[in-house]
């Protein structure tokens, strides 16, 4: 049922669905890519990571990896 509301102010969505009135489909989209190391995307309290020589290839010759332009 619609309703007529004040102004609203959005300062900062840092991720997920600001949804404001009806809506019939939401269908949010997003993408990302990352490059990473021996032992460079861990997480905890205390970690300990001993890694020799090591490399990563971050040549990409792909153009488009997941479009997300298109998707419904």
């Amino acid at each position: 049922m619609p309703a007529l509301i004040g102004s609203i102010q959005i300062v900062n969505v840092g991720g997920g669905i600001v949804n404001v009135g009806d809506s019939l489909n939401i269908s949010p989209k997003s993408n990302s890519k990352s490059n990473n190391g021996s032992g460079s995307s861990n997480t905890g309290g205390l970690i300990m990571t001993n890694n020799g020589l090591n490399a990563t290839n971050a040549i990409d010759p792909d153009i488009v990896d997941q479009p997300t332009t298109a998707n419904a």
